[in-house]
């Protein structure tokens, strides 16, 4: 079984200041957050010239995996253009019946996973009769492709920051509810252990931290808080190294909540902050992306890693905006 095609499926993100609040009013679609929440996510993209880095990126392993690939590839997105509904009409007018999905989410979770899913058959019932059929590619935590890259970018931070300095492995925070119906913890203890031993740094030096949290003061959250950890580490501390295990690329939850308040946090204690790679368009990233369609062929085009109703939507994944 083949399929005629590569999609690749993003969250996506504003390419200017006009279209910061159309994109969040796409991304909350109705959902009540507080006003004050939406502004100061609105203030976060706008110091960045109300262009989130995504695209750009997204554009980027486009092109790298088009080099690769032996098949056409196509991009859309969850939230901004390219929709994801636009590019399955694209698709469906190229003739394409049944496509691969790479999500650019590396773990199980009802938000890095299952609401995927979801969009993929809001987005095929919107295109109706012809949509491509789609399979999505599994979380590929576990994948070498993905942790050969971060471990890389960690042996280079570490040297970098000095053989004793402490390591924070960063993911973004999801609500406690969340992670209870998912393996998102345990998938990111995995990856945490692979790129240490990878990267040949002790686990004793390792913590697995939490970044980017957006829901309800009241609701409960995944910690400790990668600004929080700094906070907690000894005065004598000389230099901290922050790896970002939770993503693919330096999207907006990077280049702000880690190179800009985590960094600020490090610099108020007097701290070295330096931060290590994403997998980005690493080779080995976008090989591994070829790796999970055949194996995916292989299986017969059906997913072996999902079941009826794995993942479901807590009540709490309400309201969450992106940093």
């Amino acid at each position: 079984m083949r399929f005629d095609a590569l999609l690749l499926l993003s969250f996506g993100g504003p390419e200017g200041p006009e279209d910061v609040r159309p994109f969040l009013a796409n991304v909350l679609r109705g959902r009540p957050v507080p006003p004050e929440r939406v502004r100061q996510v609105e203030e976060n993209y706008l110091r960045f010239g109300g262009r989130s880095p995504i695209n750009d990126q997204n554009r980027a392993l486009l092109s790298a995996l088009r080099e690769r690939m032996d098949r056409p590839v196509y991009w859309g997105n969850r939230n901004w253009h390219p929709y994801l509904a636009d590019t399955l009409a694209r698709m469906r007018d190229d003739g394409v019946g049944r496509a691969a999905v790479l999500a650019t989410s590396a773990y199980s979770s009802y938000s890095g996973c299952r609401q995927y899913i979801e969009d993929m058959e809001r987005a095929r019932a919107e295109v109706g009769p012809g949509a491509p059929g789609l399979v999505k590619l599994r979380p590929f935590f576990d994948h070498a492709g993905f942790v050969g890259p971060l471990a890389d970018g960690l042996a280079r931070a570490v040297a970098a920051a000095g053989p004793d300095a402490p390591v924070l492995m960063s993911a973004h925070s999801i609500p406690e509810s969340m992670a209870a119906t998912c393996d998102y913890q345990r998938q990111l203890a995995d990856t945490a252990a692979r790129v240490a031993a990878a990267a040949g740094v002790e686990a004793t030096r390792v913590r697995l931290v939490y970044q980017s949290r957006s829901g309800s003061p009241q609701q409960p959250w995944l910690g400790p808080d990668v600004v929080q950890a700094i906070g907690e580490l000894p005065a004598a501390t000389g230099a901290v190294v922050v790896a970002p295990i939770g993503f693919v690329s330096d999207h907006m939850e990077v280049v702000y909540d880690l190179d800009v308040q985590a960094a600020e946090a490090a610099g108020a204690r007097g701290i070295r902050f330096v931060r290590s790679a994403t997998p980005g368009t690493a080779p080995a990233f976008v090989s591994m992306v070829a790796d999970l369609v055949d194996e995916l062929e292989a299986s017969g085009g059906v997913p072996q890693w999902c079941w009826p109703g794995c993942c479901p939507p807590p009540p709490a994944s309400r309201g969450a905006l992106p940093s």
